[in-house]
């Protein structure tokens, strides 16, 4: 059997999803999260389920209801998988009248049924099930309950067949039947009323405007508007006799509300928040463990060469190892701790409900600088990786704001580039490194909101979009999914390190220790990457103060992947000197003209220059246009110089004259 789970954002469908198939799909809070298809399997394989992205209605009016529209209406599917949040039962069924169009059988999963006490909820499942011709089953996807009776339904195929449901006046059902007298192609009903309310997209081979302009004269509304508000009219009737709301609920909330979203208090709130989160992943655990496991890589990078030695390995392939794999993956992973800190933070974060509220409260901020608050949610998702923020993006209705969101995602500091952040302030300013790091993150959103301004008013002049959300409730974050989150942004971390950063390593370190003319040893000023290096230090100098080519190409590497920077930095640094003490990479001699200004200034280029080609390839795919692709990538370089150029510059002034 194939299966369609579909459902509102914030349902919980993601979350159902994972229960069903045992997958570990990312699971969040807010608009966006399932982006694209995801397919997995019930059972045992014996049914196979599409997770679509969450919309509001089967109307084509942002791209994910396309996707799932154009899901429905052209794959074969046996059953839908309707998941309602039943706290939200007016939003919710608006798009569960418009499924009951389609002739396919469904199920609705009344979601967060373990709530319902709780938030003074009382449902008549079996009327509301009576209403509208559909099996009905309460389920809490989060404690796994109701899952197996879910499954039992579906394998039995004891659910309820598909049976046309009327829910409009008699002289608008009318006229759809009689345009499902003329319509010979499958979800007749659907097809018709879509006609009628002149849907873009829809093929309107039937004139119907003789149909619909005595209704509309008669109801003094276009005919979209009349379909809506007999929908509406629809659900308030079997809302009044199957839901019943005893008490209000989460004062908790409530509460919390009262003082997060405070119109004086939730900025400096949401700036206390992230500088903590930086100061304990970046500053605590960093001056904890840097030394620690850089101490540890280093020994067993020389351990690794003294063994390989005493069994006869020739320097060439002692080397390789000790100062090319394991001090370029080395130097990479020595930031997993911070990483795993900054990621349970964050993913905690986001379970609580706070992520949401932060988003929708930045909406009016956003708006006059040209972008919805939906744009947070692109940039929220970005500081894991770019790549799927970039994505994420999808969810902007505004073609616009889109495209700004995807030129400026890549601006929030992602894991790849913590390690840069990390080494360079945690060298150059022990003492505040959280706060240095901090001022990167909030530096990073004002050069958005300035850099959106300035596309806003210049390129993009259409109006900003409204964000509507459903705020959850304030929770405790579910540990399983906060393990899981972590779990995966870590494993994909280290992946890269043993993938595309091994590789690097590799190639930096035979750049770094052969000459044009193959010789091996040679020093490594002068090695074929040193040579290459001094053509772009001229280019860096500005922002640096020195023509350092060592500096000048681990940058440019960033274009692989922003973790390459450090690999490569540690690569020529541990090539370039025999002994060094403590944190291996910075305290090389090559390394020494590094000054407060150029380190912080080093940090902004690689912060705001074009991201990794996996982000490259993301705006491209979104953006659609190689031209385009090649305009955003300019942008963000040439802004990146121009900022880091000035740092170093006013910095270096000041300092001067202080």
């Amino acid at each position: 059997m194939r299966i369609a789970l579909i459902g509102n954002q914030n349902s919980g469908k993601t979350t159902l999803f994972n229960t069903l198939t045992g997958s570990n799909q990312k699971i969040g809070n807010w608009p966006g999260v399932t982006i694209e298809q995801k397919v997995g399997y019930i059972d045992n394989g014996k049914h196979e389920i599409i997770d679509l992205p969450g919309i509001y209605s089967l109307s084509p009016y942002t791209l994910e209801e396309s996707i799932s529209r154009a899901f429905l209406l052209q794959e074969k599917i046996d059953l839908i998988i309707n998941i309602i949040d039943a706290t939200q039962l007016e939003r919710s069924l608006y798009l569960t009248t418009q499924l009951l169009e389609l002739n396919i059988d469904m199920i609705i999963c009344l979601n967060m049924a373990d709530t319902f006490v709780k938030k003074g909820i009382s449902i008549h499942k079996e009327l509301l099930s009576q209403k509208l011709n559909t099996s009905i089953i309460e389920i809490s996807a989060l404690k796994k309950t109701g899952i197996q009776k879910l499954i039992q339904c579906i394998n039995n195929k004891d659910y309820l067949k598909y049976k046309p449901l009327k829910i409009f006046n008699p002289n608008i059902e009318k006229t759809i039947q009689y345009l499902e007298d003329k319509i010979s192609e499958p979800n007749k009903r659907f097809l018709s009323i879509k006609l009628l309310e002149s849907d873009p997209i829809i093929e309107h081979t039937i004139d119907v405007s003789s149909l619909t302009k005595p209704l509309e004269k008669v109801y003094g509304y276009d005919f979209e508007t009349i379909i809506a508000s007999g929908r509406y009219a629809f659900i308030e009737k079997i809302k009044k006799e199957s839901f019943v709301r005893i008490h209000h609920g989460d004062k908790l909330t409530e509460s919390l509300d009262k003082l997060f979203l405070n119109k004086f208090l939730a900025i400096p709130i949401f700036g206390l928040v992230m500088f903590l989160i930086y100061y304990l992943s970046v500053g605590v655990v960093g001056t904890l463990t840097v030394d620690f496991v850089d101490g540890t890589i280093s020994r067993f990078s020389s351990f690794m060469f003294d063994f390989l030695k005493d069994l006869g390995a020739h320097d060439f392939s002692a080397s390789l190892v000790s100062d090319g794999i394991i001090a370029g993956v080395g130097s990479v992973l020595n930031f997993v701790p911070q990483l795993i800190i900054l990621f349970i933070l964050i993913s905690a974060l986001e379970g609580s409900g706070y992520m949401t509220r932060i988003a929708f409260f930045l909406d009016r901020l956003f708006k006059k600088f040209g972008l919805s608050g939906k744009s947070l949610i692109p940039f929220i998702i970005g500081s894991g990786c770019s790549v799927p923020g970039i994505m994420a993006t999808r969810t902007i209705e505004s073609q616009d704001e889109r495209r700004i969101s995807i030129m400026l995602t890549p601006f929030i500091p992602c894991s790849a580039k913590l390690p840069i952040i990390a080494l360079f302030a945690g060298f150059f300013f022990p003492n505040n490194s959280g706060f240095v790091s901090f001022s990167l993150y909030m530096f990073s959103i004002v050069v958005i909101l300035i850099s959106a301004l300035i596309m806003k008013t210049v390129f993009f002049k259409g109006q900003p979009s409204s964000y509507i959300t459903e705020l959850p409730n304030y929770r405790v974050p579910n540990f399983r999914y906060v393990f899981r989150d972590v779990y995966e942004r870590v494993k994909e971390f280290i992946s890269r390190a043993g993938t595309i950063i091994l590789l690097s390593s590799v190639i930096i370190w035979f750049l770094s220790s052969y000459s044009f003319r193959l010789e091996y040893g040679v020093d490594v000023n002068e090695s074929m990457l040193s040579y290459i290096g001094r053509g772009f230090a001229y280019l860096f100098y500005p922002m640096l103060g020195d023509l350092s080519w060592a500096a000048s190409v681990s940058a440019l590497q960033g274009l692989v992947a922003k973790e390459q920077v450090v690999s490569s930095l540690a690569v020529i640094g541990g090539l370039s000197a025999e002994i060094t003490e403590g944190n291996i990479i910075l305290n090389a001699p090559i390394y020494q003209f590094f000054t407060p200004q150029s380190a912080y200034a080093f940090m902004v280029f690689n912060l705001f220059s074009a991201p990794c080609f996996a982000a490259i390839g993301a705006m491209h795919k979104e953006l659609g246009s190689r031209r385009k692709t090649w305009i955003a990538i300019l942008f963000q370089t040439g802004l990146a110089y121009g900022l880091a150029t000035l740092i170093f510059q006013l910095g270096t002034f000041i300092g001067g004259v202080l």
